[in-house]
């Protein structure tokens, strides 16, 4: 089905418009959004975040959070049904019947204290219908995995009983919310697979929302791009992301990273925008970080429109821009002059600046445990690393990358093995720095409890604190301000400052932009090359996707089932891998060129 289907959608948005209110402060999240979905179509929803794409799937399946006091006007029609205005039995019904979800974290999801069995039965069937459903999305052995917990899954596993649960009323519209950003790729390429094979078994709809537009790509008939709660624009997948027609999806594609991307340059990102502002602003919402903005931008909503492509797919294309399209095409193709990274130079030392020999870690449940089989994490580990160098280390989850660094900085104890790092010491970067910087501390005190070991006064730590504010690129005032208030963005560039405010000898970073948009992993990726450079510090780089790996490591360690099964040269490893294992890894990485 495609856009130019007119008749009984499955979901149909009209004139939506939702507000919502935080610490008193009302903020129009949805903007007159105008949207269908067509029976047996999958629609992309692609953006960064905050741009509205998870507020307006919970809007379709009528969970908006009561505590930010929604204000909604327009529509929302799900089979027949007004999912703003309808009765509370009749939206229960829609519910059941015709809506499927699958979140982006199926831990929060899932009732830890339930079997998976029971938790599936409990929404249609039995133990037996269960089996067949776990077995209709892939997942091995169901008549073992019925009878276990969700934290005794793997997150690809979590994520097929999600998908379980979600087509077991066999549903008109399956709404997906970013339900690959913390998987692994071959993870990801295997979930992706089963929606498009549950679509062509059941003839349901999907809504998938990410910001990853390659993933987009591998599963979309359409893609519709989200920008403050209004459509810049929507098409075809093919039309969108190879004929874009928005400056702002022109932004979103250049600052995605590939295999391809030169490791030499500085890697091009978005204007930054303050948070909010678009919101807040009148005008085309995009009219402040734009390159090609015009008067009326600022003064005028654009509507959307059908863009006049040549050659383009049988469904329109509409656009919300001012701009001419040959005006956006002329910025598509434009490329600025490429910035060269700054080289990293090594320290001068006589030893490794991390020496690792033997390394085992052993994980024994606790006691009363259903199971009490010990865990091998990590078997006969041996990694040298030199000072200055940089180490990607990939693989999938479970494979022991998280846990070899955690041995490094510390904060796990090894079974066996040794474990060597220079005088310096190692700092540690985490992947979500909202869970790992103290809330109630502001940024200024989390800074200052770092430097307080050198015993520095009050006005030379103050401006030791400014100067590495301004290193990270923020500004002096953010010592004032709590990590809650701050974006991810924000947050990750804080979670830097404090790992190298003192220099360490070591930088550990655990997927440090996994859960970031393009442009914002961007700038984080840039930061961390240039630390490196500027501190001389040897980096260990921990993350599923090869593409960061391949820019952030002069070498790669590839990981599975807590053993090193590849090392070598990042060219060398990525042109010509040696290990079928690798080779998956590559096969497995989404591009623009979706894999139909």
């Amino acid at each position: 089905m495609t856009a130019a289907t007119p008749v009984s959608p499955v979901a149909q948005v009209s004139g939506l418009t939702i507000t919502l209110s935080r610490r008193g402060t009302a903020t129009q999240v949805i903007r007159g959004l105008d949207l269908q979905i067509a029976p047996g179509e999958i629609l992309g929803l692609v953006g960064e975040s905050g741009s509205g794409k998870s507020v307006l799937g919970l809007a379709l399946l009528g969970l908006l959070p009561t505590r930010s006091q929604p204000m909604i006007a327009g529509s929302i029609q799900v089979a027949d049904t007004d999912m703003v205005r309808g009765s509370a039995a009749a939206i229960r019904a829609v519910l059941r019947h015709h809506l499927g979800v699958i979140f982006q974290d199926p831990m929060t999801s899932l009732n830890p204290t339930m079997r998976v069995g029971a938790q599936i039965s409990e929404v249609h069937g039995d133990e037996a219908e269960a089996i067949r459903l776990l077995s209709e999305v892939g997942v091995s052995d169901p008549e073992l995995r019925v009878r276990v917990f969700p934290h005794e899954l793997s997150g690809g596993l979590r994520q097929r009983v999600m998908a379980a649960i979600a087509v077991s009323g066999k549903p008109s519209l399956i709404i997906a919310d970013e339900p690959t950003t913390a998987l692994d790729v071959t993870v990801q390429a295997q979930l992706l697979d089963m929606l498009r094979d549950l679509r062509d078994e059941l003839g349901c709809s999907v809504l998938f929302i990410t910001h990853d537009l390659a993933v987009a790509a591998q599963i979309a008939d359409r893609i519709a791009v989200l920008y403050a709660g209004r459509l810049a624009e929507i098409g075809p997948a093919r039309d969108v992301l190879t004929r874009p027609t928005h400056p702002y999806t022109v932004g979103l594609l250049k600052s995605r990273l590939t295999l391809a991307t030169a490791r030499a340059e500085v890697l091009p990102t978005m204007r930054p925008e303050a948070a909010g502002v678009a919101l807040r602003l009148g005008g085309c919402p995009y009219h402040t970080r734009c390159p090609l903005v015009l008067d009326v931008c600022r003064a005028e909503v654009p509507e959307l429109t059908v863009a006049p492509l040549e050659n383009a797919d049988a469904a329109p294309h509409l656009r919300a821009c001012w701009r001419d399209l040959a005006d956006v095409r002329g910025l598509a193709a434009h490329h600025e002059p490429p910035v060269a990274q700054s080289p990293a130079l090594a320290r001068a030392a006589d030893q490794p600046a991390v020496e690792v020999t033997g390394l085992e870690v052993t994980f024994r449940p606790k006691s009363g445990a259903r199971r009490a089989a010990p865990v091998l994490a990590l078997k006969g580990v041996d990694l040298t690393v030199e000072p200055g160098e940089a180490v990607s280390i990939v693989g999938e989850s479970g494979s022991g990358k998280s846990t070899l660094l955690r041995v490094i900085a510390g904060i796990l104890a090894p079974t066996a093995g040794t474990v060597r790092v220079g005088e310096a010491g190692a700092q540690m970067v985490f992947q979500d720095a909202g869970s790992s910087l103290t809330p109630w501390l502001t940024v200024g005190e989390l800074l200052r409890e770092r430097l307080r070991p050198l015993k520095l006064g009050r006005a030379v730590t103050t401006t030791r604190i400014d100067n590495t504010l301004d290193r990270i690129g923020l500004p002096p005032e953010v010592a004032r301000v709590r990590p809650p208030e701050l974006s991810g963005g924000q947050r990750q560039r804080v979670a830097l400052a404090r790992a190298t405010i003192i220099a360490p000898a070591v930088l550990l970073c655990d997927e440090p932009t996994s859960a970031l948009d393009a442009s914002l992993a961007a700038t984080v990726l840039n930061l961390i090359r240039e630390l490196r450079a500027e501190l001389r510090m040897t980096v260990l780089f921990v993350t599923h996707d090869l593409a960061v790996a391949r820019l952030m490591g002069d070498r790669i360690v590839v990981m599975t089932r807590g053993t090193i099964v590849e090392t070598g040269a990042m060219a060398e490893v990525i042109a010509a891998p040696g290990h079928p294992y690798t080779r998956t890894l590559l096969a497995a990485v989404p591009e623009l060129e979706a894999r139909r």
